[in-house]
């Protein structure tokens, strides 16, 4: 059979059309041009060092990129990657950067300068909205040329390519006050001085150990880790997602209604007559993530009915709850008699004044707000009661709770960031590693403070386990000591917290460190000291000698070596500066500990002679031993150099601590 002209034509359109219909889905389906994270608008790019680029895109795909007056291009591998490096450049900008390929990608606003990871725990993650004087330190935060990128906490058990989130911004009062405290005024301190461009990129994670933050290669060095890390390389991620699962279904099955039990002001909750006998039950003291709600932040509401005899009415009566975390309001018979915010290392002890309590049955309830970490009742079962002249009625033990259906939350993951070693440096540095940068500074210690000894060991392991991963052996390191905290002590004592600062102290050793003394600026009754200006500008100081080479004082005294003569010792000392001095208006110096062969350390006299201090004791004819700083909180060290900076608690002794196993 014939076909006319007009037949075949429509044949052929036909068979054009659907080649173009196919060809048009082949492209839609065809990979972007993808950056990591870290790569974006408004960031800062390390001076001086190769600019590293690298992304994903189709494999085989040509990828091209425009920067600074350079233009590149390469293929992307069978796997889709590519990457790309363009020479080193000195400070300065704005830049463009046009990166090509089956998309166009437009970055601006990039500038060449100096670039720090500010990591560690939650003192280096603490915000500048929450430190002190904020709102003038916000109002005042306006610097262009410094840019701030905050990486997403995020867990991983194999080491990740990318980020799961975050964007470089501008640093403005309008950015600056969700950011690292820490960060922003070393950062602020920086620019100051060095006038360039800065970039800071914080990555940390509140509460967690420093063996989250190092590889498992390099932790598998050492033995007391080594079964953590099998743990890790041989975890049952199926499994570990069905329990997790579990969690949380459990903690969502506790939450009913929409409201607090405050409302228009009135604890309905806490009323007498409230019925909570549809409220579960959680055995008190003990921290709740330990017990029936796992990683939940937020409030928590806690009620106890407690029989009261005769002999408590009608007197004044104490109410002890321990240790809270983090706060707590509190209600006898549904009156206010407590408050605490945001103290959780802070004893609870409340007075009830007469005519609250009854004969018989009264209701204790306590609201306790948890804003991360551990939440609840810490303390042991002792500090918990009612105690008047002449009874004590325990408050250990069954308690009914209701979870707020406001404002809470919970890591729902199949992990906490210290279930496993290596997790956050899987995630949250592991991704970071080809950007090139200057140095890091980090805060981090209080979590490790039991296990100070091993610290020693840890400290520099990771040190240089960074500089190895970020192939940079002159990547400068510097680090906070911990700040003084807790209740001071009467007398001289051992101390977890003294010991984890000497194994910081021991790390200064590893070249390109540096340390910020933090003894004098710390809080007794807040492990999170919200003075964050004096963290900052410390470790300013450090960076400017160790990474820039400024001819300043940048370190407060340390002792160098001491020496016995007769009933007296005497202790050299480096980083004097321009002289010692006591920092007390009578010029005496405090905080001073001597002990002969027996080991028992007593306050002792010390004074400035030189650049020596002399350390005495009427009681001791042959010292063997001294200590300076030596508590959780030496709140009375007042030795420092006349640049203002504070000495480093030392002992010259190397007895077996109690962190030593």
């Amino acid at each position: 059979m014939k076909t006319n002209k007009s037949q075949h034509f429509s044949v052929l359109l036909r068979i054009t059309l659907i080649m173009v219909f196919i060809f048009t889905c082949l492209l839609s389906v065809r990979c972007n041009i993808k950056l990591p994270h870290i790569l974006g608008s408004n960031m800062v790019l390390q001076r001086e060092k190769p600019v590293v680029l690298w992304g994903w895109a189709d494999p085989r795909e040509k990828v091209e990129i425009s920067f600074a007056g350079n233009t590149l291009s390469s293929k992307a591998d069978k796997e889709g990657k590519w990457k790309m490096t363009f020479p080193s450049m000195k400070a300065g900008g704005p830049y463009q950067m046009t990166i090509k390929g089956n998309n166009i990608i437009q970055l601006e606003n990039i500038m060449i300068g100096e670039v720090w990871i500010c990591s560690g725990q939650s003192n280096m993650e603490w915000i500048v909205a929450n430190s002190d004087n904020s709102a003038e330190e916000i109002s005042k935060a306006d610097f262009p040329e410094i840019r701030l990128f905050d990486v997403p906490n995020r867990i991983a058990f194999e080491p990740q390519e990318d980020i799961s989130g975050g964007e470089w911004l501008v640093c403005s009062p309008a950015t600056v006050g969700s950011f690292s405290a820490v960060g922003y005024f070393f950062g602020m301190n920086l620019f100051s001085n060095l006038n360039i461009p800065i970039g800071l990129i914080s990555t940390d994670w509140g509460g967690t150990l420093i063996e989250s933050w190092a590889s498992d290669d390099a932790l598998y060095t050492v033995p007391e880790v080594r079964n953590k890390v099998d743990i890790l390389r041989n975890v049952d991620l199926k499994k570990l997602e069905a329990e997790q699962q579990e969690k949380s279904d459990r903690i969502r099955s506790l939450i009913s209604g929409t409201s607090d039990g405050i409302v228009d002001g009135k604890a309905l909750w806490a009323e007498t007559a409230y019925d909570d006998s549809g409220w579960p039950v959680m055995k008190v003291p003990g921290l709740w993530e330990g017990s029936l709600l796992p990683s939940l932040d937020g409030v928590v509401w806690f009620r106890r009915e407690v029989m009261i005899p005769e002999e408590l009415v009608n007197t004044l009566v104490i109410l002890s709850l321990g240790k809270i975390d983090d706060s707590d309001i509190t209600w006898v018979n549904g009156i206010k008699t407590g408050e605490t915010i945001a103290k959780y290392s802070h004893e609870r002890s409340y007075h009830i004044p007469p005519g609250i309590l009854k004969p018989g049955k009264n209701t204790i309830t306590v609201r306790v707000e948890d804003t991360g970490g551990g939440g609840g009742f810490w303390s042991d079962d002792s500090l918990l009661y009612i105690k008047g002249n002449q009874s004590v009625v325990s408050l250990a033990g069954d308690w009914k709770f209701r979870i707020s259906p406001v404002g809470y939350s919970f890591y729902d993951a199949v992990a906490g960031p210290n279930d496993y070693p290596s997790i956050l440096y899987n995630s949250m540095i592991h991704p970071l590693l080809q950007y090139n940068v200057k140095g890091a500074i980090w805060y981090q210690g209080e979590s490790n403070a039991g296990e100070a000894y091993l610290y020693r060991t840890l400290h520099p392991l990771m040190i240089n386990n960074w500089r190895e991963k970020w192939n940079n052996p002159d990547l400068v390191f510097l680090f906070v000591q911990l700040a003084n905290f807790m209740q001071p002590l009467p007398q001289p004592a051992n101390s977890e917290w003294a010991e984890l600062r000497e194994a910081q102290l021991m790390t200064v050793s590893t070249p390109h460190t540096g340390m910020a003394v933090a003894i004098d600026i710390g809080d007794a009754d807040d492990i999170h000291p919200r003075n964050k200006q004096d963290v900052g500008y410390r470790l300013a100081l450090a960076a400017r000698k160790i990474a820039y080479n400024e001819d300043i004082v940048f370190s407060g005294p340390v002792m160098k070596s001491y020496t016995i003569n007769g009933n007296r010792v005497e202790v050299e000392f480096d980083h004097t500066g321009s002289g010692l001095m006591a920092k007390d208006k009578y010029g005496y110096l405090k905080g001073f500990a001597i002990a002969g062969a027996d080991k028992q350390f007593i306050w002792a006299k010390a004074y400035i002679e030189g650049n020596r201090v002399i350390v005495t004791s009427d009681k001791i004819d042959k010292p063997v031993a001294v200590r300076y700083a030596w508590a959780d909180n030496p709140d009375d060290a007042n030795l420092y150099n006349k640049e203002g900076l504070p000495a480093s608690p030392f002992r010259t002794d190397n007895w077996k601590g109690i962190t030593e196993k």
